[in-house]
């Protein structure tokens, strides 16, 4: 699909582009009878299918520099923005926050129900509240998302343009963005795009006050919240682990990923398996009782003791025999069988006198 290496803007690293190659190359390739190259599906970014590079003419904010190339007058003017969010339970909850380098700062907002990107939005709507009343001549923001520094360099005024609307329906987050253009129609606002998750040996100053921003922005889940987050996924574990009957780690991962597409972890598993009752029945290996009492014959050498007894009475043989002698060597289990006419006395001491002696047992 792209056989020539694409020109770099200032709006992407070579990097960004080949993620983007690969992406759509693969996505192209899956195709949908409808939807023939599936672009608009890659990613559900409010811009829709036209996300590219914004033309000059609808920019209203400017690029900013990198930090470090920033005067250090001008640093006390910058803000580092990130949002995430997280399911806690049933509940989803979004957190905003900011950074300020120079004081070692942060300002965070809360709340349910919407997304990371809306979290993103909010904190740059947090900056520019932070920049107005401390009444700065000018904000230098900086954020990892694209979608955020897109729609302030250009797709904002676009959309105000198009009275925001496109195609004839609302953008996404319609109310937050006009409050955002009404509030940078009175600041001097200019943006830069940091590369997110940087190596620790390629991170500069700007990519460590990103870092900053971004554990500032997650969500602080109480241990309550995590505990009953870990029970539903037992649960759920332990439903698949009994209904798949009671296979093992893997096999109950693939059962419950293939057929019900129920997403669980190995971790999980492991811990449901070796908690279920009846798989721990199953496996326990069977404790065959030895036929004597070895702790009693210690002190025997081999050959010295021996337990004797009968079985019978059988079906008479050829020989007119109907019992058997049984006789077991007690030190090493050893059995040795004759048969007999009668269970008397005569008869064993015969055996035992004559035979064993014969066989070498009897020193």
């Amino acid at each position: 699909m792209f056989k020539e290496k694409i020109p770099t803007t200032h709006h992407a690293t070579d990097a960004t582009w080949r993620k983007w190659v690969a992406l759509i190359t693969q996505r192209a390739r899956m195709g949908k009878p409808s939807h023939p190259g599936i672009l608009e599906e890659i990613m559900d970014w409010p811009e829709g299918r036209d996300f590219g590079v914004p033309t000059a003419e609808v920019t209203c904010a400017e690029e900013a520099p990198p930090y470090s190339e920033l005067p250090e007058d001008r640093k006390q003017y910058v803000l580092f923005t990130d949002g995430s969010c997280h399911m806690v339970g049933s509940h989803r909850k979004w957190k905003a926050a900011v950074w300020s380098p120079t004081r070692r700062v942060v300002e965070a907002m809360e709340g349910e129900g919407e997304s990371s990107q809306y979290a993103e939005v909010k904190a740059i709507q947090l900056a520019l509240e932070i920049s107005e009343r401390e009444k700065w001549p000018v904000l230098y923001l900086y954020t990892d998302s694209w979608m955020v520094a897109n729609a302030l360099w250009g797709w904002l005024q676009q959309w105000k343009k198009n009275n925001w609307q496109r195609s004839g329906k609302p953008i996404w987050a319609a109310t937050l963005w006009q409050d955002i253009a009404a509030q940078v129609e009175n600041l001097d606002v200019k943006v830069h795009h940091v590369d997110a998750h940087m190596p620790k040996s390629c991170a500069t100053k700007e990519h460590r006050d990103n870092e900053e921003v971004d554990r500032a922005s997650k969500i602080e889940v109480a241990q309550v919240d995590l505990d009953w987050e870990r029970k539903g996924e037992l649960f759920v574990a332990r439903w698949a682990h009994e209904t798949s009957g009671h296979l093992g780690r893997d096999a109950t991962y693939r059962w419950a990923r293939d057929p019900s597409g129920v997403d669980l972890t190995t971790e999980v598993i492991t811990q449901v398996t070796h908690e279920c009752e009846t798989c721990v029945t199953i496996k326990k290996p069977m404790k065959v009782k030895s036929p004597w009492n070895r702790g009693r014959w210690l002190a025997f050498h081999y050959g010295e003791a021996w337990q004797i007894d009968y079985i019978g009475p059988l079906p008479e043989i050829r020989q007119g025999k109907r019992y058997i002698l049984t006789m077991v060597e007690v030190t090493t289990g050893w059995l040795e069988t004759y048969p007999v006419n009668q269970p008397n006395p005569w008869a064993l001491v015969v055996k035992t006198t004559v035979l064993l002696p014969n066989s070498g047992y009897v020193r």
